[in-house]
């Protein structure tokens, strides 16, 4: 079949590239030229569309959609409020919830949340909730209990020295020369 004979666009169903202000501007233009009485037909082979995308703009521009308002996608589970709570109750420490160790995972974390919300979320839904709170991912430092700062400052001024190696001096040292 002849494409140019049926007004199809070259593009085989696939959308046309573009930023949505970039295909609004190429609508705006298509209907501009419709009202200037062009017929479909011309109105598609100008601006590379299909006859069907521009019966669509008409249709469109009779009918508009309702504008959805406010955010797209799931409504959150735990709302501002509560990630408030949630961040004040992490605050306690993990000692708080009953755990042995004072650190937070996120496993903890979701149980914690079920606790004080009765919502269940998986793990990475919790880390999505830690990056909403401005949290992040840290490890804890493992310190030995039997640690002295004081022994390590005097290794470090005394014995650190004698063990270090120095840099030769001059441009090639080992080159023998």
């Amino acid at each position: 079949m002849n494409n140019e004979r049926h007004g199809w666009c070259n593009n085989k169903g696939m959308r046309r590239k573009g930023t949505s202000e970039q295909l609004a501007a190429i609508r705006v233009r298509g209907l501009a030229l419709l009202e200037q009485g062009r017929k479909r037909r011309e109105v598609a082979e100008i601006l590379d569309v299909s006859i069907r995308t521009v019966f669509r703009w008409q249709r469109e521009a009779k009918h508009p959609k309702k504008k959805r308002m406010g955010p797209l996608g799931r409504p959150r589970k735990l709302s501002d409020k509560q990630v408030q709570r949630l961040e004040k109750a992490l605050d306690r420490g993990a000692y708080a919830f009953g755990y042995a160790e004072n650190y937070w995972t996120l496993d903890r974390i979701g149980q914690v949340i079920w606790q004080l919300f009765e919502v269940r979320y998986t793990t990475s839904a919790v880390w999505h909730v830690m990056q909403r709170m401005g949290w992040s991912s840290q490890r804890p430092q493992r310190v030995p209990l039997e640690r002295d700062d004081g022994a390590i400052e005097q290794w470090k001024e005394d014995e650190l020295p004698r063990i270090k190696k120095v840099p030769t001096t001059g441009r090639y040292p080992h080159s023998g020369g």
